[in-house]
């Protein structure tokens, strides 16, 4: 029987579990990280999932991870996968998978290497990403590709829409490439190594709107931290906005300097190249938004 540690977290990461038990594998340890309880948590438990299933599943912290190591020796894996695990593996663990160690990226690798690479995609516009197979070496996200499926990003698609397609992506990507990988044999291809390729970690003050900039990227922006993410947002005085839905208006702004104003019953945000966003969905942060947003505002002014 084909034998398989497994660090994972996240929707992906329970999907992949799933997978390799429907498929046979056997898996005596899974690594993965505490539920956070205050997280904003819109994905399913790979602790939860794992208890359930009645594997073994521990819970170690970054620094202890080269510990593991004589327990895996112990366990002699034919493979050792990453689905969405939060850490970068050390190589000298990814050593002892007899058949290869390999990771599921949210991405069509070679592009958006790194972390948060959905909410990424969606800032830069993108029209699609996905999912990536491929085998882990000692820098991030840069081993041989063995498959990927594309998802389509819809122009009204949010992050959490794009991640649930990615994590489908990833479930199908390792459902078909399995059996492949158990036989020995499948083919990987090299990934080439590109400027401007890593992404890093996003933090909630990223999303702040800089209104001087084009409509289509203060919209892009706003969707690619919507909820459950921490939001877009902007300050008007001693208030501050959080933008959950927009969509770039087929009029131009009404104003030369960015403004938040009502029209005919609808609430608009004029842009920095004379286009406008309608807000279509928002949170105030003061008591009495009905009053406050029925005059125009200036936006991008800090309390």
């Amino acid at each position: 029987m084909t034998r398989a540690v497994v660090f994972a977290y996240q929707e992906v990461g329970v999907r992949g579990l799933a997978v390799l038990l429907d498929q046979g594998v056997e898996i005596p340890l899974v690594v993965t990280h505490p539920d956070e309880p205050h997280e904003n948590r819109w994905f399913g438990s790979v602790c939860e999932f794992a208890e359930q299933a009645g594997l073994p599943v521990i819970r170690p912290e970054r620094d202890a991870l080269q510990a593991l190591l004589p327990d895996l020796i112990r366990l002699e894996p034919d493979f050792i996968f990453s689905f969405y695990y939060r850490h970068l593996i050390p190589v000298s663990l990814l050593q002892v998978a007899r058949c290869g160690a390999l990771n599921l990226h949210g991405s069509l690798l070679p592009r958006y290497r790194g972390r948060a690479p959905v909410n990424w995609a969606l800032l830069k516009g993108e029209r699609e990403t996905g999912a990536s197979l491929h085998y882990m070496v000692e820098r991030a996200d840069a081993g041989d590709l063995v498959d990927q499926l594309a998802v389509p990003i819809l122009m009204m698609d949010q992050a959490i829409e794009v991640a649930r397609k990615v994590a489908w992506a990833a479930e199908m990507v390792l459902y078909r490439s399995l059996p492949g990988l158990v036989a020995g044999t499948v083919r990987a291809r090299p990934l080439p190594i590109l400027p401007g390729q890593y992404f890093g970690r996003r933090h909630p003050e990223d999303g702040r709107i800089d209104w001087s900039r084009p409509a289509s990227e203060i919209h892009n922006l706003i969707r690619a931290v919507a909820p459950p993410f921490p939001g877009a947002f902007s300050d008007c005085g001693s208030h501050r906005l959080w933008i959950d839905r927009a969509r770039v208006d087929s009029e131009p702004a009404r104003h030369s300097k960015p403004l938040l104003y009502t029209e005919q019953g609808l609430l608009f945000a004029d842009c920095g190249d004379g286009r406008r966003i309608q807000v279509l969905k928002y949170r105030w942060s003061g008591p009495d938004a009905t009053s406050a947003l029925s005059m125009p505002l200036a936006l991008g002014e800090h309390p």
